[in-house]
């Protein structure tokens, strides 16, 4: 039954047959009968079906539900056995947001000293994306906002606090405002990211509007507008600092208190051997990196 709740999950997530049963590296026949067997040993309908994948019945999404829980327990049973015969081992899939790039090594780098026979894989993630693909269990764990917007259901560990930079080739470097940094020329992130939404915020807090002429996913594209002297940024100051910023350019403090970013895994219990040793790392680094 764990691999049919198995080859679900991966159908949930792919919303069709055939990208489904590639994922798996099995042939779509396969697939189809192992849901059917599903179906059938369950008694409920799962999937809508028509000529292609319509989506889940109501009875699918709750299934689904169990799914995750179910295979997330046996794939910590298996990883407690493996554990037991080798110590920690293993990938962990760690989704972070961009801005916190520059500093997922203060985390990544301990837990690697501590378990030589532990990789990492480190993929850039939206929020949005942390949280959805954890509980898809496609993530093993995320580093993400933890005080401006709902995380979902996670267990988290503070790591650092985020503030932020008015960077542009002004040649004061006191600390600005954040109505000054409104009047400037603006290069942003896309309104997609919760970096985005958060500069928004602070924006509107001081009688601002962000009104970028210039958005962008890239940081290295708001960089390369900034660098040609006509344009400025607000970037979180780990990224300022943590970039090579081009010549002439300047990162400015901007004031106030910021936001707490953090790592987040499932709120399941018990984790995963791989991500009980991540949490360790956490807790006893949590309140040193500010």
């Amino acid at each position: 039954m764990i691999d049919r709740l198995n080859m679900f999950l991966v159908l949930a997530r792919e919303q069709h047959f055939g990208r489904a049963a590639a994922s798996l590296g099995i042939t779509q026949p396969t697939l189809s009968s192992a849901v059917k067997a599903l179906e059938e040993q369950l008694g409920v309908q799962l999937v809508r079906r028509g000529s292609r994948f319509q989506g889940l019945t109501p009875e699918g999404e709750r299934v689904l539900d169990w799914a995750r829980r179910i295979v997330a327990d046996a794939r910590t049973m298996q990883a407690e056995m493996e554990a037991s015969r080798r110590g920690v081992s293993g990938r962990l899939r760690i989704g972070v947001i961009p801005t916190a790039m520059p500093r997922i090594a203060e985390l990544t780098g301990p837990f690697l000293r501590r378990h030589e026979n532990a990789g990492v894989s480190i993929l850039s993630r939206s929020s949005d994306e942390i949280r959805e693909q954890i509980e898809a269990l496609e993530l093993d764990a995320g580093v993400t906002y933890l005080d401006s917007e709902p995380i979902g259901r996670v267990h988290a560990v503070p790591f650092y606090r985020e503030t932020y930079c008015l960077v542009d080739r002004s040649e004061d470097t006191a600390p600005a405002e954040w109505s000054e940094a409104a009047l400037r020329p603006l290069c942003l992130l896309t309104p997609d990211m919760q970096n985005r939404r958060i500069v928004t915020r602070h924006l509107l807090a001081a009688g601002a509007e962000a009104m970028p002429r210039v958005e962008s996913t890239s940081m290295l594209a708001i960089l390369a507008h900034v660098a040609s002297g006509e344009w400025a940024a607000i970037l979180p100051r780990s990224l300022a600092l943590g970039l090579p910023l081009p010549e002439g350019v300047k990162a400015r403090d901007l004031k106030g208190e910021g936001h707490m970013v953090g790592l987040v895994t499932a709120a399941r219990e018990p984790h995963p051997p791989l991500v009980e040793a991540l949490l360790r790392v956490a807790r006893s680094i949590e309140g040193v990196y500010q």
